[in-house]
């Protein structure tokens, strides 16, 4: 075994340079694969955490609580409880080690508090001085007893009480709203009237208490909840009433407040176990009782979002995983080809195939050994990168994502390794098949096709492919002609698998036409070519297999950058404008308006008479550059003849308007300032959806408008929209026949003469800022002004919950991450082949320049070999990354709910996108051509002819 081992190190150690590009190619795999799971827990534990922040914003709750309370007493007459009073010490005795010992520790959350409260039944309290104090009320009280109680008030009168009875008193705390309540002063006793008490049981209530605190997690119920309810010492009620000396507890809760800020996968999935334990072991032994955590349906909503970006993730690094996978072949086969004949002679000499797979596969798991302890780490910090990531090659200065290594990530890692030793041990067993003779045929033999063209891949490929473009274009189809409800933002995986086989299939097919393209080139200008055209079209030509791997690398990487590119501008985009659209301006806000009295309309029914609050206010806020009063009428109808439809009603004014909205440019028929000026001069002017104009309706017709309590007016129809901003004229409808009804409608008009011929009713007022204008200042102004707000969007707000959603996150980062990495690789494979070539035409050299080619015409076949072989492949790329951007990035809009996606789905090009990822890889090229001029430069041309008898 020693010896084996000796002779496969020598072995690595002569093809070093070999070895260290498959262990770099090892690495990156188990990085990237291993990064999968790290980056998607640490994205979704962001994601969980906002959203936990913005549950208790919403709700004043905290989410770290889980709250239970138990009833051990009657609940009613008709029932006795679950328990008689003897056996509920021993109960409570339980339950408390239970959540103590138990619970407590398997939440996989630090435990802030345990607040452990009990209390007895309500008993009717009678003064035992009825001199001194009203006896008629009836006071219904319990007694009760609260842990770590003294750390968390503030005494607002009296004292605390004491810990032991005083004179046979118990001594207590109420609250404020106990005085009125129950009637009652501090410092008198009373005792309980009836009861199960052994003793005759006296309270007196000593001080009056107010939370320390009103955001501590560690009240639960609010003060007004305790309002019957006396507080005693908590060791005191343990000793004397939940051991039933003197009177029986009837309920008791705990309430575990934990630290949710470190609440990850794992503690997620612990927390949800030890939630749904709690509650099976209060199920099997009380009847009555209650379990609440506000956490639990956000929590069950992430482990969804877990599988989906997991799945998400996976499906965007498969064009990445190919592309390693090339790199991992071409390197392992480059290795083989150089030891053939070694394995060939192994094999004469008697050596099976297994033991001839068993050396290079000791050899793989000795480099897999080192790609597993390094993967992980790198894997880490790629998924941190990831988080910085807003758009395709674009990073912003973002708070860095919680990542870290996690057994699921050396798991993967582990996967990916022994995946990449099968793909480096695939040429040794195509290798091990040939004997010293067929390996010597074979070497002769330039034009054998690799296994991909000889099996057609390629074309598969491409078919499959566009077969799924067939199927989504038709699904997309549906999609709009069916409207169906708005849904959350996603994005199907197959919609990243797919077009990923179609640049894998299209380049391996131009790969396969290459080589004839520059025989045809060749045999055309054979009689005219000189000698360094000659030599370098006759080597392209024939070494198709040679090159090829290296072109793939550079056909994938600009392909998928161009894909990518596209896709992620189109996305971000998209979204970006879906927001804007909806909104309609960067501030939209309606104030409260107040109102006088009723009027009675001439149709008998009643109409509101408002007043309008100042809207100067709004103008002179900070930062605001324009600001437009729209009203807005969601319920209004048209009346054209005899039919009556429910339409959408805006009132505007025309100048501000246009300088506030937001619509996209060339989304309507003509600017949008000229809509706006056509209906500037007549105060009855009207702009009508194209909904309305297909129901015969045509401009300088007249409609009647109107909407309840308010009589209908006559306006001019100027112009027909097919857009405006907020309106969404598709059908929303998930039914056949909600489908054939209606669609949406809009009437747009003058707001003045609306509210002088119609009505005064509240309007909205949209809101332009100037640009990058600080929001902070606005908010606060509103504050000092006492601006009176019905509801506030803020744009800038929802565009910033977009981009740091997990799937567009995971959009972004991996997209610039996989296209970094393949830039990589291939700098790598480019720099790996023209270095082994360059070495191996040495010999080549000396004869052409002892034949008389001068050292400039051997430098200019270089250049010519790095244009067809280097040049063509960019230009390959550029052409499979602009035919799939083309016919497959469009189908993006299916994530969008085509119906919902107001203005209507654009594929997105920018040019800066492209500049960029071109600079990158000239870059890349660039470098590898200065390392083999360096090369090359040291190589002794002139004394090539010695080194061999050739």
């Amino acid at each position: 075994m020693m010896a084996l081992l000796l002779m496969i190190m020598r072995k690595m150690v002569k093809n070093r340079w070999l070895e260290l590009s498959l262990l770099s190619g090892l690495i990156l795999s188990v990085a990237l694969i291993s990064s999968i799971p790290i980056y998607t827990e640490a994205i979704l534990q962001r994601v969980l955490l906002k959203d936990l922040e913005n549950l208790q914003a919403s709700s004043g709750r905290y989410p770290g609580t889980v709250y239970a309370k138990v009833f051990m007493g009657s609940t009613s007459y008709w029932d006795s409880g679950d328990y008689e009073p003897e056996q509920r010490p021993r109960v409570l005795k339980d339950t408390n080690a239970f959540m103590q010992e138990d619970a407590a520790e398997r939440f996989g959350l630090p435990v802030k508090h345990l607040v452990m409260e009990a209390a007895t039944e309500l008993y009717s309290f009678i003064p035992t001085d009825k001199t001194k104090v009203e006896s008629e009320t009836e006071r219904l009280a319990e007694i009760a007893a609260r842990s770590d109680l003294y750390d968390h008030i503030t005494l607002i009168d009296g004292r605390l009480p004491a810990s032991e009875p005083v004179d046979g008193i118990y001594e207590a705390l109420v609250v404020q709203q106990s005085l009125k309540a129950l009637n009652m002063v501090l410092g008198h006793v009373f005792e309980i009237e009836n009861g199960d008490a052994k003793t005759k049981i006296k309270v007196k209530p000593v001080g009056v208490m107010d939370k320390l605190d009103y955001s501590d997690p560690y009240w639960h119920n609010h003060l007004d909840e305790y309002r019957k309810t006396f507080f005693i010492d908590y060791d005191l009620f343990e000793t004397h009433i939940s051991s039933n000396k003197a009177l029986p507890a009837a309920s008791a809760s705990w309430l575990f407040v934990l630290d949710y800020s470190g609440m990850d996968l794992n503690s997620v999935h612990q927390y949800m176990q030890t939630t749904e334990r709690i509650d099976t072991h209060l199920m099997n032994r009380f009847s009555t009782y209650t379990l609440d955590s506000p956490a639990v349906q956000t929590v069950e909503t992430y482990f969804q979002r877990e599988a989906d970006l997991r799945l998400l993730v996976w499906s965007m690094y498969v064009p990445l995983i190919i592309l390693l996978a090339f790199y991992l072949y071409m390197v392992s086969n480059l290795i083989t080809e150089r030891q053939k004949t070694e394995i060939s002679v192994l094999r004469s000499r008697g050596a099976s195939r297994l033991q001839v797979l068993t050396g290079y596969l000791i050899e793989g798991m000795l480099l897999g050994v080192i790609a597993y302890a390094a993967g992980p780490p790198i894997g880490m910090l790629l998924a941190k990168s990831l988080g910085a990531s807003s758009g395709f090659l674009a990073f912003v200065d973002r708070t860095a994502l919680p990542v870290k290594v996690t057994d699921d990530s050396y798991l993967y890692g582990l996967y990916a390794v022994i995946s990449s030793i099968l793909m480096m041990l695939f040429p040794v067993f195509q290798a091990t098949r040939l004997s010293i003779v067929s390996q010597k045929q074979q070497m002769g033999r330039r034009t054998n096709r690799l296994f991909w063209h000889r099996y057609f891949f390629d074309i598969i490929a491409v078919a499959v492919a566009i077969y799924g473009l067939s199927a989504f274009n038709r699904q997309r189809e549906d999609m709009l002609q069916v409207g169906v409800d708005a849904s959350a933002f996603s994005v199907d995986p197959l919609l990243f698998l797919v077009p990923a086989l179609f640049i894998l299939g299209f380049g391996l097919l131009a790969l396969r036409l290459y080589p004839l393209i520059i025989r045809f080139i060749f045999r055309v200008g054979r009689e005219f070519w000189p000698p360094y055209l000659y030599s370098t079209l006759i080597q392209v030509g024939r070494s198709g297999t040679q090159y090829q791997m290296v072109m793939m690398f550079l056909i994938l990487t600009i392909a998928t950058g161009l894909f990518s590119a596209s896709a992620a501008r189109t996305l971000n985009d998209n979204l970006e404008q879906k927001i804007r659209y909806k909104n309609g301006a960067d501030i939209v806000l309606k104030s409260h308006w107040l109102s006088e009295s009723s009027l009675a309309s001439s149709g008998g029914t009643q109409r509101i008479q408002y007043v309008e609050p100042p809207y100067q206010a709004f103008t002179e806020l900070p930062g605001v550059k324009s600001a437009a009063k729209v009203f807005v009428q969601n319920n209004a109808y048209t009346l054209v003849g005899n039919e009556r439809g429910l339409t959408k009603v805006m009132g505007i004014h025309t100048a501000d308007f246009g300088r506030t909205a937001w619509i996209r440019d060339g989304l309507l028929g003509n600017h949008f300032y000229e809509y706006l000026n056509l209906i500037a001069l007549d105060p009855k002017a009207v702009l009508i959806s194209r909904s309305l104009s297909d129901k015969g309706i045509r401009p300088g017709d007249v409609i009647n408008v109107g909407w309840s309590g308010v009589e209908p007016k006559t306006f001019t129809v100027y112009g027909i929209i097919d857009y405006w901003p907020t309106f969404n004229p598709n059908t929303m409808s998930t039914t056949e026949e909600q489908t054939n009804a209606s669609r949406p409608s809009l009437v747009v008009g003058h707001l003045e003469y609306m509210q002088k011929a119609m009505a005064l009713e509240p309007y909205e007022v949209w809101i332009k800022l100037d640009e990058n204008a600080p929001r902070q200042p606005l908010y606060d102004a509103i504050a000092e002004k006492k601006l009176s707000l019905a509801f506030m969007t803020d744009t800038r707000e929802e565009l910033q919950r977009m981009g740091t959603d997990p799937f567009q996150l995971a959009l972004n980062g991996v997209m610039t991450l996989g296209f970094l990495i393949s830039v990589i690789i291939s700098f790598f494979g480019f720099l790996l082949y023209w270095l082994l070539s360059l070495t191996g035409r040495v010999l080549q050299f000396g004869i052409f320049r002892a034949m008389g080619m001068s050292f400039a015409q051997i430098i200019g076949m270089l250049i010519t070999e790095q244009i067809l072989i280097s040049g063509a492949a960019v230009l390959i790329g550029g052409l499979v990354g602009s035919v799939t951007s083309t016919w497959f990035v469009s189908l993006f809009q299916i994530s969008f709910n085509p119906s919902a996606q107001v203005p209507p789905f654009q594929v997105m090009f920018d040019s800066s996108d492209t500049t960029r990822m071109y600079f990158v890889v000239m870059v890349m090229i660039v470098m590898g051509l200065l390392i083999l001029g360096w090369r090359l430069s040291r190589i002794k041309i002139h004394q090539a002819l010695k080194l061999g008898e050739d």
